[in-house]
C-alpha cells in the first residue's frame, strides 16, 4: 500500500539510492530541490511542509509529502476504479491550478524602489529577499542608484530597463539568465549584479563568469553580490562563493562580507 511519509531532500536521495541504485552527491540537494521537487509542488503532486506551512523556505527542516488526492489516485492504479479516478483527479487538479493562479494574483509583496516607484512581487520563492535587496541593500550601498532590473519568482522580468542597459553598452543575450536584481550606482558608475539565494545558488566561480559574459561591454564597472536572508542560510553556501565578490545578509543589513581582493565593494578589471 502506498504511504505518504514526510521526507526531506536528503532522505529522498537516500531512498532513491536504496531502491534505484542511483546515488547523488550531497552537494546536489539544491539541484534536486530546484529542478524536481519545485516542479512537483507547482503541479500539485507534492506538498511542502504540510506539518508547518509557515516554515521558512531556506529551513533545513523542510519536508515534502505526496498530495493526498494524488496518493488516492495512485492507490487505484491497476484496479477497476483507475479510469474513473484518473478522470476525477484530472478535473480536480485543473480546478486546483485555477485556484492557485487566483491565489498568486491575490498574494503580492509590495516593494518601494529608491525613487519611490512601487512594484508588486508575487508571493513565494526568493521574493521576500528581493524586497530586502531593493529596500534595504540598495539605499545603504548604492545610494541614489537606479534600479535597472528586478526579477520575480512568478513573472520573471518584473522590471527590465533594456534601454538603460543599452546606454551603458550592455546588450543582454535573450537566452542568458539574469541576476535577481541589477542596480546602477550612478555616483561611482558601478553596475551591481545581485543574486538572492533562497531558491537559487550564490555567485560561485561558474556564475561569476556567466555574469561577466552576460554583461560584457558594460561601460560601468561590474560588482557581484550574493545575498541571504540570514547567516544560517549563508553557511551552506560559503565554500561555493567566488572570490572578488561581496556577500550581504538581510538580518545584518549594515554590513558586507568581502571575499578577497584589494578593494571593498568595487569592480575589478576584467581579465
Amino acid at each position: 500500500m502506498s504511504t505518504a511519509p514526510l521526507r526531506g531532500v536528503t532522505e529522498l536521495m537516500d531512498w532513491i539510492a536504496a531502491n534505484y541504485g542511483r546515488k547523488y552527491a550531497p552537494n546536489t540537494r539544491e539541484t534536486i530541490r530546484r529542478f524536481t521537487l519545485h516542479q512537483f509542488i507547482e503541479m500539485g503532486l507534492v506538498v511542502l511542509n504540510p506539518d508547518n506551512p509557515k516554515r521558512p523556505p531556506n529551513s533545513p527542516k523542510n519536508v515534502y509529502q505526496i498530495e493526498p488526492s494524488a496518493l488516492a489516485l495512485l492507490r487505484s492504479f491497476e484496479t477497476d476504479e483507475w479510469d474513473s479516478s484518473l478522470s476525477a483527479y484530472l478535473e480536480s487538479i485543473a480546478g486546483k491550478n485555477r485556484l492557485r493562479e487566483i491565489a498568486r494574483q491575490m498574494e503580492r509583496i509590495p516593494v518601494t524602489l529608491p525613487d519611490s516607484r512601487q512594484l508588486e512581487l508575487t508571493a513565494g520563492g526568493q521574493n521576500v529577499l528581493v524586497k530586502e535587496i531593493i529596500e534595504q541593500f540598495a539605499p545603504r550601498f548604492t545610494p541614489g542608484g537606479h534600479v535597472v532590473y528586478v526579477g520575480d519568482a512568478g513573472e520573471k522580468h518584473l522590471l527590465y530597463d533594456t534601454e538603460y542597459l543599452r546606454n551603458l553598452g550592455v546588450e543582454i543575450d535573450p537566452h542568458g539568465k539574469m541576476p535577481d536584481a541589477v542596480v546602477h550606482y550612478v555616483e561611482r558608475n558601478w553596475l551591481v549584479l545581485i543574486e538572492a539565494v533562497t531558491s537559487h545558488g550564490p555567485v560561485n566561480p561558474l556564475r561569476h563568469n556567466q555574469l561577466k559574459d552576460l554583461f560584457t561591454g558594460s561601460t560601468a564597472g561590474l560588482v557581484f553580490v550574493t545575498t541571504f536572508l540570514d547567516r544560517a542560510a549563508m553557511r551552506e553556501y560559503l565554500p561555493e562563493i567566488a572570490w572578488e565578490t561581496e556577500v550581504w545578509v538581510a538580518d545584518a543589513p549594515d554590513h558586507l562580507i568581502h571575499f578577497n581582493g584589494e578593494r571593498f565593494l568595487g569592480p575589478y578589471e576584467t581579465h
